[in-house]
Formats: C-alpha cells, sequence, structure tokens
C-alpha cells in the first residue's frame, strides 16, 4: 500500500510539473522526467493524477491559484486606478521574479501544443482578472478619475493585454530578445523604468478624451 503523500511533498510535485511543462511544452514533457525531478516514481505520480492531461490541469490550476493570491493583496485595498496599476505592474515583477516557470507554462497554453485544453481553462483562468479590472475601470469613471468615453469591458481588457505582455517579457526567451531589442538591456535591470514609463502610457491612456484632440 502508497504511503499517503504530505501536501508539502504534492506542491513540490506539482513545481516540478509546471517547470517542466513551462520548459518542455505539454507535448515533450515526460511524465518519467516529472517524477524523477520531484523524486518520486512515476507510478506515484499516476495514482495521484490519473494521466498526463489531469497532471498538466492540477499544475494549471496550482499556478493560478498563485497568481490569484497575487491579484488579490495586490487590490485589496482602495486606491485610485493608477495606484492600482502602479501595485499591480511591481507585484507582477515580484511574481515573475518567483515563478517564471509559471508564466512559461500560461504561455505554453496561449499559443502552443496545450491549445486543446483553452476551452476548459480559459473562463477559470480569465474570469479573476477580468471582473477585477472592469470593476476598477467602472467606479474610476464614477467617480470621475478616468475618461468617460471608454467602454469598460474593452480597457480592462487592452489593460490585460499589457500585463499579460509584461510577464512574458520577463520570461520567454522571444519577447526577451524583443525587449533587448528596443531597449538595449535585460528587464529585471530596467524595473524602476519600466513600471514608471509604462504609468505614463497608462495615465495617457485612462485620461485623454475625444475632445481634446
Amino acid at each position: 500500500m502508497l504511503k499517503r503523500l504530505t501536501e508539502e511533498k504534492l506542491e513540490e510535485i506539482l513545481e516540478a510539473g509546471i517547470t517542466e511543462f513551462g520548459e518542455q511544452g505539454f507535448e515533450k514533457t515526460s511524465m518519467s522526467r516529472v517524477a524523477g525531478r520531484a523524486g518520486i516514481s512515476v507510478g506515484v505520480l499516476y495514482k495521484y493524477y490519473g494521466d498526463k492531461d489531469g497532471f498538466f490541469l492540477a499544475c494549471v490550476k496550482k499556478s493560478m491559484q498563485e497568481l490569484e493570491r497575487t491579484l488579490s493583496e495586490t487590490t485589496s485595498r482602495e486606491e485610485k486606478l493608477l495606484q492600482y496599476a502602479e501595485r499591480l505592474i511591481q507585484a507582477l515583477q515580484q511574481h515573475c521574479r518567483e515563478h517564471p516557470s509559471h508564466i512559461r507554462m500560461y504561455h505554453e497554453l496561449t499559443c502552443g501544443s496545450a491549445a486543446r485544453f483553452v476551452p476548459a481553462l480559459t473562463q477559470e483562468i480569465e474570469s479573476l482578472s477580468a471582473r477585477l479590472y472592469t470593476s476598477m475601470t467602472e467606479r474610476a469613471q464614477r467617480e470621475g478619475k478616468i475618461r468617460r468615453d471608454a467602454d469598460p469591458g474593452l480597457f480592462a481588457f487592452f489593460f490585460d493585454n499589457l500585463l499579460m505582455m509584461l510577464q512574458f517579457t520577463y520570461c520567454c526567451d522571444y519577447y526577451r530578445e524583443r525587449f533587448r531589442i528596443y531597449c538595449g538591456a535585460e528587464p529585471e535591470d530596467m524595473n524602476p523604468s519600466i513600471r514608471k514609463e509604462m504609468l505614463k502610457f497608462l495615465e495617457s491612456a485612462f485620461t485623454f478624451e475625444e475632445q481634446d484632440k
């Protein structure tokens, strides 16, 4: 009879899986390599997660829980929209530094061999940020803090796109190289400048109205 694994060991297994999926992509990830990285037998891995699909979904769920915790902690206070944005940018910079494999796995889900999971996962992954950013935009409009002619849903979508690309820039090779071409440096070496210039960009988007042309 197999000994039941501790919560700490299960966390270690999921982190090993996230690293493998982030580095190798879904198709090339081997369950035996994950087991070796986690220091368990491949049989134990299948016992707990059924198959590779089930294990991948468990890894995605864990990664999303980490990101949701970051977003919830960052937006727990009542602040102006640009203050929220600054805190979010800084929190995501830290999240990328601490969990790069999580971001690479998410990138794989958006465009790689794991795309077949998209219908089952998109609602779960994106609904929190969609609700959060849309409500932030609507509240700022009611308070007269940002332009009144903006569509809150589209504004939230564009804002989230910027934050998503920011995370890919820190963690994914292609986007890191793009940053080097544009800025001549590594993104980590420009953390304060990235925050400052991104806030300038957002402030212009939030406040410039049609009649200001």
